[in-house]
């Protein structure tokens, strides 16, 4: 799969981003680590898909935006390009950060979307249990525990087969960064979200995770498929944090299933 890199320009910036496939537009949000990509499983819907991946402002490639100041003010800013580049009604994945950034989008403005598939996202506070801490291990600890079985993942080593490469170690650090600005306290959830995504009629809305996750317990997930009305909940076996590359066939498959 080709890819290309856009810069389009908005507000007082530009929004980076990264581009392929043909068809109806699909929206990609990254997650907390920044763009780990392309991976597999983004070029598999960019067989049949638009791609459209940005870079979040302050994540390595893409620069800061200094007003923003949480995932609320990062999500103003996507829905506002949005409306600009007249995408919405748009599909969106969000992984894991990017699940709850678009959680922001459609909490405020439901028609955004057209469809949503949240993936392992962030953004609730778990009950029972609790979020990992980004910033209890290096990087490379983190990739692992968000893996139920790193030797099996295909995709595993090659996220951190550089892990000691200054430039990808910076990216890493500028994102974490970000992370931190953004969403230290409370730490990674908003505590109205779930009572924001009650309020109106949502999208229809896939929720994917595993039941091996040890950054996001599934209780979150759980809480999120409440708070969302008629939300499909799915919950991989003997899976972690990251379905998309650990069962990637499987996702990929109901992915599409969902989106089409």
């Amino acid at each position: 799969m080709d890819w290309t890199e856009d810069k389009m320009t908005f507000g007082d910036g530009n929004v980076l981003l990264r581009r392929a496939g043909s068809g109806a537009p699909l929206l990609i949000l990254h997650e907390e680590l920044g763009d780990l990509g392309p991976l597999r499983w983004q070029a598999e819907l960019a067989g049949s898909r638009t791609v459209l991946h940005p870079y979040h402002p302050g994540f390595a490639k893409a620069p800061r935006v200094e007003w923003i100041a949480s995932v609320r003010d990062l999500a103003g800013y996507y829905a506002g390009w949005l409306r600009n580049r007249s995408l919405a009604p748009i599909d969106v994945v969000g992984v894991s950060f990017g699940g709850w950034i678009a959680a922001e989008m459609m909490a405020a403005d439901p028609a955004l979307f057209r469809r949503v598939v949240l993936v392992s996202p962030l953004g609730i506070r778990p009950q029972p249990g609790e979020i990992f801490d980004l910033f209890q291990v290096k990087t490379p600890q983190y990739i692992a525990q968000s893996v139920a079985s790193p030797a099996s993942t295909e995709e595993y080593a090659g996220l951190v087969a550089n892990a000691e490469a200054p430039e990808q170690f910076e990216a890493w650090e500028d994102a974490k960064a970000e992370v931190a600005r953004l969403a230290w306290e409370p730490y990674m959830f908003n505590t109205s979200l779930p009572s924001l995504l009650g309020l109106s009629s949502m999208p229809m809305t896939l929720i994917v995770g595993g039941r091996q996750d040890g950054i996001v317990p599934v209780s979150a997930l759980e809480t999120y498929a409440r708070a969302i009305g008629g939300a499909e909940l799915l919950v991989y076996e003997r899976c972690g944090h990251r379905p998309e590359i650990e069962l990637r066939d499987r996702f990929v498959q109901d992915v599409k299933k969902f989106l089409a």
